[in-house]
Protein backbone atom coordinates (compact mmCIF):
# COMPACT_ATOMS: atom_id res chain seq x y z
CA UNK A 1 0.00 0.00 0.00
CA UNK A 2 1.39 3.30 -1.19
CA UNK A 3 2.52 5.44 1.82
CA UNK A 4 -0.26 8.15 0.46
CA UNK A 5 -3.07 5.91 0.95
CA UNK A 6 -1.67 4.79 4.75
CA UNK A 7 -1.91 8.51 5.54
CA UNK A 8 -5.46 9.06 4.20
CA UNK A 9 -6.44 6.10 6.06
CA UNK A 10 -4.48 7.26 9.38
CA UNK A 11 -5.86 10.58 9.04
CA UNK A 12 -9.49 9.76 8.91
CA UNK A 13 -8.82 6.53 11.68
CA UNK A 14 -8.06 9.97 14.00
CA UNK A 15 -11.20 11.58 12.77
CA UNK A 16 -12.82 9.07 13.61
CA UNK A 17 -11.85 8.32 16.98
CA UNK A 18 -11.85 11.89 17.87
CA UNK A 19 -15.23 12.35 16.37
CA UNK A 20 -16.85 9.48 18.03
CA UNK A 21 -15.40 10.06 21.09
CA UNK A 22 -16.87 13.49 21.32
CA UNK A 23 -20.09 11.99 20.11
CA UNK A 24 -20.32 9.47 22.07
CA UNK A 25 -19.88 11.93 25.37
CA UNK A 26 -22.37 14.53 24.13
CA UNK A 27 -24.73 12.14 24.04
CA UNK A 28 -23.55 10.07 27.69
CA UNK A 29 -24.01 13.82 29.20
CA UNK A 30 -27.23 14.59 27.60
CA UNK A 31 -28.85 11.43 28.63
CA UNK A 32 -27.21 11.76 32.30
CA UNK A 33 -29.25 15.45 32.02
CA UNK A 34 -32.16 14.46 30.64
CA UNK A 35 -32.56 11.77 32.84
CA UNK A 36 -31.69 13.80 36.12
CA UNK A 37 -34.12 16.39 34.96
CA UNK A 38 -36.95 13.65 34.51
CA UNK A 39 -36.44 12.37 38.04
CA UNK A 40 -36.52 15.57 39.02
CA UNK A 41 -39.74 17.05 37.66
CA UNK A 42 -41.01 13.66 38.69
CA UNK A 43 -40.54 14.03 42.83
CA UNK A 44 -40.92 17.22 42.47
CA UNK A 45 -45.13 16.75 40.78
CA UNK A 46 -45.45 13.87 43.38
CA UNK A 47 -44.24 16.34 45.90
CA UNK A 48 -46.70 18.50 45.50
CA UNK A 49 -49.56 16.19 45.30
CA UNK A 50 -49.16 14.63 48.51
CA UNK A 51 -48.33 18.54 50.11
CA UNK A 52 -52.02 19.07 49.12
CA UNK A 53 -53.59 15.76 50.10
CA UNK A 54 -51.85 15.56 53.66
CA UNK A 55 -51.41 19.15 54.42
CA UNK A 56 -54.85 20.46 53.10
CA UNK A 57 -57.97 19.44 54.82
CA UNK A 58 -60.22 20.58 52.76
CA UNK A 59 -58.84 18.39 49.58
CA UNK A 60 -59.89 14.79 49.63
CA UNK A 61 -58.82 11.92 47.40
CA UNK A 62 -61.86 12.59 44.75
CA UNK A 63 -61.12 16.18 44.72
CA UNK A 64 -57.54 15.77 44.20
CA UNK A 65 -57.65 13.11 41.50
CA UNK A 66 -60.04 15.49 39.70
CA UNK A 67 -57.54 18.32 39.76
CA UNK A 68 -54.82 16.54 39.04
CA UNK A 69 -56.69 14.88 36.07
CA UNK A 70 -56.91 18.26 34.32
CA UNK A 71 -53.73 19.65 35.26
CA UNK A 72 -51.72 21.18 32.26
CA UNK A 73 -48.27 20.56 34.33
CA UNK A 74 -48.97 16.49 34.55
CA UNK A 75 -46.64 14.31 32.99
CA UNK A 76 -46.86 12.18 30.07
CA UNK A 77 -49.56 9.04 31.54
CA UNK A 78 -47.75 9.95 35.38
CA UNK A 79 -48.73 7.48 38.19
CA UNK A 80 -48.46 8.48 41.36
CA UNK A 81 -48.93 6.64 44.59
CA UNK A 82 -48.92 7.37 48.41
CA UNK A 83 -48.69 4.35 51.26
CA UNK A 84 -49.25 5.53 54.88
CA UNK A 85 -46.81 4.07 57.77
CA UNK A 86 -48.75 1.23 58.11
CA UNK A 87 -48.55 0.23 54.21
CA UNK A 88 -51.96 1.51 53.39
CA UNK A 89 -52.63 2.83 50.39
CA UNK A 90 -54.35 6.01 50.72
CA UNK A 91 -53.69 7.51 46.84
CA UNK A 92 -53.53 6.37 43.87
CA UNK A 93 -53.80 8.64 40.55
CA UNK A 94 -54.65 5.52 38.18
CA UNK A 95 -56.30 2.44 39.38
CA UNK A 96 -54.64 0.92 36.97
CA UNK A 97 -51.43 1.09 38.22
CA UNK A 98 -48.82 -1.12 36.26
CA UNK A 99 -46.56 -0.92 39.40
CA UNK A 100 -45.22 -4.21 41.16
CA UNK A 101 -45.10 -2.67 44.85
CA UNK A 102 -44.49 -5.08 47.40
CA UNK A 103 -44.31 -4.65 51.18
CA UNK A 104 -40.47 -5.23 50.92
CA UNK A 105 -40.34 -2.87 48.54
CA UNK A 106 -41.67 -0.39 50.74
CA UNK A 107 -39.44 -0.71 53.43
CA UNK A 108 -36.91 -0.38 50.72
CA UNK A 109 -37.69 3.46 50.00
CA UNK A 110 -37.94 3.86 53.95
CA UNK A 111 -34.49 2.68 54.99
CA UNK A 112 -32.89 4.23 51.62
CA UNK A 113 -34.92 6.97 51.83
CA UNK A 114 -35.12 6.90 47.47
CA UNK A 115 -34.83 4.81 44.81
CA UNK A 116 -34.78 5.36 41.07
CA UNK A 117 -35.65 2.19 38.76
CA UNK A 118 -37.54 1.72 35.51
CA UNK A 119 -40.44 -0.78 35.56
CA UNK A 120 -41.74 -1.68 31.56
CA UNK A 121 -41.85 1.56 29.71
CA UNK A 122 -41.80 3.99 32.59
CA UNK A 123 -39.03 5.99 34.79
CA UNK A 124 -40.51 5.66 38.65
CA UNK A 125 -39.24 6.87 41.69
CA UNK A 126 -40.19 5.92 45.25
CA UNK A 127 -39.22 8.10 48.03
CA UNK A 128 -39.72 8.69 52.00
CA UNK A 129 -42.32 11.82 52.34
CA UNK A 130 -42.42 13.39 55.66
CA UNK A 131 -44.99 15.83 56.95
CA UNK A 132 -45.44 17.34 60.14
CA UNK A 133 -46.81 14.70 61.73
CA UNK A 134 -46.73 11.40 59.59
CA UNK A 135 -44.37 9.84 57.14
CA UNK A 136 -45.48 8.57 53.74
CA UNK A 137 -43.97 6.27 50.94
CA UNK A 138 -44.71 8.30 47.46
CA UNK A 139 -43.78 6.49 44.39
CA UNK A 140 -44.42 8.14 40.98
CA UNK A 141 -43.64 7.06 37.70
CA UNK A 142 -44.50 8.43 34.01
CA UNK A 143 -43.34 8.60 30.26
CA UNK A 144 -40.33 11.12 29.24
CA UNK A 145 -41.93 11.02 25.85
CA UNK A 146 -40.71 14.35 25.11
CA UNK A 147 -37.37 13.79 26.42
CA UNK A 148 -36.38 10.24 24.74
CA UNK A 149 -37.73 11.85 21.74
CA UNK A 150 -34.96 14.98 21.81
CA UNK A 151 -32.33 12.33 22.48
CA UNK A 152 -33.32 10.27 19.60
CA UNK A 153 -33.22 13.00 17.49
CA UNK A 154 -29.85 14.04 18.99
CA UNK A 155 -28.28 10.61 18.36
CA UNK A 156 -29.97 11.25 14.86
CA UNK A 157 -27.82 14.08 14.06
CA UNK A 158 -24.87 12.86 15.84
CA UNK A 159 -24.71 9.91 13.59
CA UNK A 160 -25.20 12.52 10.22
CA UNK A 161 -22.56 14.28 11.56
CA UNK A 162 -20.20 11.76 12.31
CA UNK A 163 -20.90 10.14 9.11
CA UNK A 164 -20.65 13.44 6.80
CA UNK A 165 -17.22 14.59 8.71
CA UNK A 166 -15.95 11.22 8.33
CA UNK A 167 -16.51 12.14 4.27
CA UNK A 168 -14.82 15.47 4.62
CA UNK A 169 -12.03 13.79 6.46
CA UNK A 170 -11.75 11.77 3.17
CA UNK A 171 -11.49 14.69 1.10
CA UNK A 172 -9.12 16.75 3.39
CA UNK A 173 -6.83 13.57 4.04
CA UNK A 174 -6.44 13.20 0.31
CA UNK A 175 -5.39 16.35 -0.37
CA UNK A 176 -3.80 16.52 2.51
CA UNK A 177 -1.71 13.35 1.91
CA UNK A 178 -0.86 14.33 -1.81
CA UNK A 179 0.14 18.02 -0.79
CA UNK A 180 2.84 16.36 1.90
CA UNK A 181 3.88 13.90 -0.30
CA UNK A 182 4.17 15.66 -3.32
CA UNK A 183 7.82 16.33 -2.76
CA UNK A 184 8.68 12.63 -2.24
CA UNK A 185 7.08 12.48 -5.67
CA UNK A 186 9.20 15.12 -7.28
CA UNK A 187 12.10 13.26 -5.60
CA UNK A 188 10.88 9.80 -7.13
CA UNK A 189 10.49 11.56 -10.89
CA UNK A 190 14.00 13.25 -10.80
CA UNK A 191 15.49 9.76 -9.53
CA UNK A 192 13.85 8.32 -12.32
CA UNK A 193 15.28 10.29 -15.00
CA UNK A 194 19.17 9.66 -13.55
CA UNK A 195 20.91 6.58 -15.41
CA UNK A 196 24.21 5.79 -15.85
CA UNK A 197 24.68 8.12 -19.11
CA UNK A 198 23.10 11.06 -16.77
CA UNK A 199 25.09 10.85 -13.42
CA UNK A 200 25.05 14.28 -13.33
CA UNK A 201 22.09 15.61 -12.64
CA UNK A 202 21.21 16.10 -8.85
CA UNK A 203 17.72 16.54 -6.92
CA UNK A 204 16.09 19.93 -5.88
CA UNK A 205 17.13 20.38 -2.27
CA UNK A 206 14.17 22.96 -1.52
CA UNK A 207 14.36 25.23 1.40
CA UNK A 208 17.43 22.99 2.76
CA UNK A 209 15.41 22.93 5.95
CA UNK A 210 13.27 19.97 6.14
CA UNK A 211 14.06 16.61 6.53
CA UNK A 212 12.74 16.15 2.48
CA UNK A 213 15.61 18.69 2.06
CA UNK A 214 17.65 16.92 3.77
CA UNK A 215 16.97 13.25 2.12
CA UNK A 216 17.75 15.32 -1.53
CA UNK A 217 20.66 16.71 0.18
CA UNK A 218 22.12 13.46 1.26
CA UNK A 219 20.70 11.58 -1.92
CA UNK A 220 22.95 14.32 -3.93
CA UNK A 221 25.86 13.54 -1.96
CA UNK A 222 25.77 9.67 -2.64
CA UNK A 223 25.32 10.34 -6.33
CA UNK A 224 28.61 12.06 -6.45
CA UNK A 225 30.00 9.45 -4.63
CA UNK A 226 28.23 7.23 -7.34
CA UNK A 227 29.30 9.28 -10.13
CA UNK A 228 33.17 9.16 -9.15
CA UNK A 229 33.42 5.43 -8.49
CA UNK A 230 31.96 4.92 -11.97
CA UNK A 231 34.19 7.93 -13.63
CA UNK A 232 37.37 5.81 -11.46
CA UNK A 233 36.14 2.48 -12.73
CA UNK A 234 35.76 3.83 -16.57
CA UNK A 235 39.30 5.33 -16.27
CA UNK A 236 40.18 2.00 -14.65
CA UNK A 237 39.09 0.36 -17.68
CA UNK A 238 40.58 2.18 -19.84
CA UNK A 239 44.11 2.17 -18.34
CA UNK A 240 44.00 -1.33 -18.08
CA UNK A 241 43.22 -2.49 -21.40
CA UNK A 242 45.44 -0.16 -22.57
CA UNK A 243 48.13 -1.59 -20.18
CA UNK A 244 47.33 -5.11 -20.97
CA UNK A 245 46.59 -4.60 -24.84
CA UNK A 246 50.57 -3.65 -25.01
CA UNK A 247 52.16 -6.96 -24.06
CA UNK A 248 49.04 -8.93 -25.93
CA UNK A 249 49.74 -7.56 -29.20
CA UNK A 250 53.61 -7.77 -28.68
CA UNK A 251 52.98 -11.19 -28.26
CA UNK A 252 50.65 -11.71 -31.52
CA UNK A 253 53.31 -9.89 -33.88
CA UNK A 254 55.84 -11.91 -32.96
CA UNK A 255 54.44 -15.38 -32.97
CA UNK A 256 52.36 -14.27 -36.31
CA UNK A 257 55.95 -12.80 -37.85
CA UNK A 258 57.61 -16.39 -36.43
CA UNK A 259 54.39 -18.76 -38.06
CA UNK A 260 55.59 -17.01 -41.79
CA UNK A 261 58.35 -18.27 -42.48
CA UNK A 262 60.31 -21.48 -41.40
CA UNK A 263 63.32 -20.23 -39.07
CA UNK A 264 66.54 -21.20 -37.73
CA UNK A 265 66.41 -22.40 -33.94
CA UNK A 266 68.22 -19.85 -32.61
CA UNK A 267 65.60 -17.59 -33.88
CA UNK A 268 63.01 -19.20 -32.33
CA UNK A 269 64.90 -19.43 -29.40
CA UNK A 270 64.99 -15.38 -29.47
CA UNK A 271 61.39 -14.76 -30.49
CA UNK A 272 60.11 -17.77 -27.49
CA UNK A 273 62.53 -15.71 -24.94
CA UNK A 274 60.55 -12.01 -26.25
CA UNK A 275 57.17 -13.73 -25.57
CA UNK A 276 57.99 -15.28 -22.90
CA UNK A 277 59.11 -11.60 -21.65
CA UNK A 278 55.82 -10.12 -22.55
CA UNK A 279 53.92 -12.97 -21.02
CA UNK A 280 55.89 -12.65 -17.48
CA UNK A 281 55.19 -8.61 -17.89
CA UNK A 282 51.76 -9.61 -18.70
CA UNK A 283 51.96 -11.78 -15.32
CA UNK A 284 53.13 -8.53 -13.50
CA UNK A 285 50.71 -6.52 -14.86
CA UNK A 286 47.37 -9.01 -13.97
CA UNK A 287 48.87 -8.97 -10.70
CA UNK A 288 49.24 -5.05 -9.69
CA UNK A 289 45.96 -5.11 -11.19
CA UNK A 290 44.30 -7.31 -8.54
CA UNK A 291 45.98 -5.19 -5.89
CA UNK A 292 44.95 -2.25 -7.26
CA UNK A 293 41.38 -3.49 -7.15
CA UNK A 294 41.98 -5.31 -3.35
CA UNK A 295 43.41 -1.77 -2.18
CA UNK A 296 40.10 0.30 -3.41
CA UNK A 297 37.48 -1.91 -1.95
CA UNK A 298 35.87 -1.51 1.24
CA UNK A 299 36.82 -4.52 2.64
CA UNK A 300 40.47 -4.28 2.91
CA UNK A 301 40.43 -3.48 6.61
CA UNK A 302 38.88 -6.94 6.87
CA UNK A 303 42.24 -8.71 6.28
CA UNK A 304 44.50 -6.90 9.05
CA UNK A 305 46.36 -9.32 10.93
CA UNK A 306 49.99 -8.65 12.89
CA UNK A 307 52.75 -8.16 10.78
CA UNK A 308 56.77 -7.81 11.10
CA UNK A 309 57.55 -5.03 8.78
CA UNK A 310 61.03 -6.31 8.43
CA UNK A 311 60.34 -9.39 7.29
CA UNK A 312 58.36 -7.57 4.47
CA UNK A 313 61.48 -5.63 3.75
CA UNK A 314 63.56 -8.56 3.20
CA UNK A 315 61.46 -10.34 1.26
CA UNK A 316 60.74 -7.28 -1.18
CA UNK A 317 64.18 -6.88 -1.42
CA UNK A 318 65.29 -10.05 -2.03
CA UNK A 319 62.31 -10.27 -4.74
CA UNK A 320 63.66 -6.86 -6.62
CA UNK A 321 67.85 -8.20 -6.46
CA UNK A 322 66.31 -11.18 -7.52
CA UNK A 323 64.64 -9.62 -11.08
CA UNK A 324 67.09 -7.42 -11.71
CA UNK A 325 70.48 -7.85 -10.37
CA UNK A 326 71.65 -4.24 -10.63
CA UNK A 327 69.88 -2.60 -7.93
CA UNK A 328 71.09 -2.01 -4.81
CA UNK A 329 68.73 -1.86 -1.71
CA UNK A 330 70.57 -0.98 1.97
CA UNK A 331 68.44 -0.96 4.54
CA UNK A 332 68.95 0.55 8.09
CA UNK A 333 67.79 0.41 11.42
CA UNK A 334 68.42 3.50 13.22
CA UNK A 335 67.88 2.38 16.79
CA UNK A 336 67.49 -1.28 18.38
CA UNK A 337 63.88 -2.11 17.63
CA UNK A 338 62.24 -4.72 19.52
CA UNK A 339 59.42 -7.38 18.14
CA UNK A 340 56.53 -5.26 19.10
CA UNK A 341 57.62 -1.92 17.58
CA UNK A 342 58.35 -4.17 14.50
CA UNK A 343 55.06 -5.60 14.41
CA UNK A 344 51.90 -3.66 12.97
CA UNK A 345 48.41 -4.27 12.22
CA UNK A 346 47.92 -4.00 8.33
CA UNK A 347 46.99 -6.28 5.34
CA UNK A 348 50.60 -8.02 4.44
CA UNK A 349 49.97 -8.26 0.53
CA UNK A 350 49.41 -4.81 0.18
CA UNK A 351 51.73 -3.59 2.58
CA UNK A 352 54.57 -5.51 0.65
CA UNK A 353 52.80 -4.51 -2.53
CA UNK A 354 53.64 -0.82 -1.07
CA UNK A 355 57.00 -1.13 0.10
CA UNK A 356 58.11 -3.04 -3.20
CA UNK A 357 56.99 -0.43 -5.38
CA UNK A 358 58.39 2.19 -3.59
CA UNK A 359 62.30 0.30 -3.28
CA UNK A 360 61.34 -0.58 -7.48
CA UNK A 361 60.39 2.81 -8.77
CA UNK A 362 63.55 4.56 -6.25
CA UNK A 363 66.25 2.33 -8.30
CA UNK A 364 64.37 2.49 -11.91
CA UNK A 365 64.53 5.97 -11.84
CA UNK A 366 68.14 6.37 -10.75
CA UNK A 367 70.79 6.40 -12.55
CA UNK A 368 72.89 4.49 -9.72
CA UNK A 369 70.10 2.00 -9.04
CA UNK A 370 70.50 2.37 -5.69
CA UNK A 371 68.01 3.10 -2.31
CA UNK A 372 68.51 2.84 0.99
CA UNK A 373 65.45 2.22 3.39
CA UNK A 374 65.99 3.53 7.10
CA UNK A 375 63.68 2.03 10.20
CA UNK A 376 63.24 3.99 13.14
CA UNK A 377 60.53 4.42 15.74
CA UNK A 378 58.67 7.58 16.89
CA UNK A 379 56.63 7.77 20.25
CA UNK A 380 54.43 5.53 18.91
CA UNK A 381 54.98 4.90 15.15
CA UNK A 382 56.96 2.83 13.33
CA UNK A 383 58.55 5.33 10.30
CA UNK A 384 60.16 4.06 7.24
CA UNK A 385 62.30 6.78 5.03
CA UNK A 386 63.13 5.47 1.80
CA UNK A 387 65.71 7.67 -0.39
CA UNK A 388 67.19 7.85 -3.85
CA UNK A 389 69.05 9.76 -6.42
CA UNK A 390 66.48 9.36 -8.57
CA UNK A 391 64.64 12.27 -11.07
CA UNK A 392 61.82 12.98 -8.52
CA UNK A 393 58.81 14.08 -9.67
CA UNK A 394 57.53 17.23 -11.12
CA UNK A 395 55.86 19.87 -9.34
CA UNK A 396 53.13 19.72 -12.15
CA UNK A 397 52.36 16.27 -11.53
CA UNK A 398 52.72 16.43 -7.77
CA UNK A 399 48.08 16.46 -7.45
CA UNK A 400 48.45 13.42 -9.94
CA UNK A 401 50.20 10.87 -7.88
CA UNK A 402 46.59 9.33 -6.48
CA UNK A 403 45.90 8.54 -9.94
CA UNK A 404 45.89 5.20 -11.44
CA UNK A 405 47.88 4.58 -14.32
CA UNK A 406 49.75 8.00 -14.20
CA UNK A 407 53.04 8.89 -15.76
CA UNK A 408 55.27 11.85 -15.10
CA UNK A 409 56.59 14.30 -17.69
CA UNK A 410 60.13 13.20 -17.03
CA UNK A 411 60.21 9.26 -17.40
CA UNK A 412 61.27 9.37 -20.39
CA UNK A 413 61.51 5.68 -22.04
CA UNK A 414 61.33 4.03 -18.78
CA UNK A 415 58.94 1.44 -18.64
CA UNK A 416 56.12 1.54 -16.15
CA UNK A 417 52.46 1.53 -15.48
Amino acid sequence: MKIRYKLTYQFISIVAIILALFSMSIYYFSSNFRRDDFYERLRNKSSNVANILIDVDEVDVALLKKIEKDNPSSLPKEKIVIYDFNNNLIYDSDEQTEFKITTDFLNDIRINKEIQYKENNYEVIGYLFTSKYDRFVVIAGAQDIYGLKKLKNLRTILGLVFCSSILVAFVAGSIYSFRALMPISNIIREVNNIGMHSLNLRLDEGNGKDEISQLASTFNSMLNRVEATVKVQKDFISNASHELRNPLTAITVQLEVLMINDRKTEEYKQTINSVLEDIRNLNLISNRLLLLAQASSESTEAGFKKVRIDDLLWQSRSELIKRDKDYIVHIVFEADLDENQLTVMGNELLLKSAITNLMDNACKYSADKRVGVAIAFQQTNLVLKFTDNGIGIPPEDIDNIYEPFHRGKNVGDIKGH
